[in-house]
């Protein structure tokens, strides 16, 4: 059975970032994480992690998708990125 929580150094791990980056996202706000114990270390939910993977696909893909519409018709987006 895969863990409920994630420590930061295994978020890092999981989206290949640094643990830096990792505890950005959490203290952000962008990640939505706990704080367990005395020291207050960070846990993040499986389900929590899934959910900000998710929304940065949605993310992108309306990114590409407003990208598409900007460019003149019959220029692709690798054209675009070559000019």
């Amino acid at each position: 059975m895969p863990p409920r929580f994630y420590l930061l150094s295994d978020v890092a791990e999981i989206l290949n970032v640094t643990p830096v980056q990792a505890r950005a996202l959490v203290t952000s706000g962008e990640l939505p994480a706990i704080q367990i114990g005395g020291r207050g270390t960070w846990r993040i939910e499986a389900s929590e992690l899934e959910a900000y993977i998710q929304r940065k696909y949605e993310e992108t893909r309306r990114k590409v998708e407003a990208r598409k519409r900007a460019l003149p018709d019959g220029v692709t987006p690798l054209e675009a990125e070559l000019d």
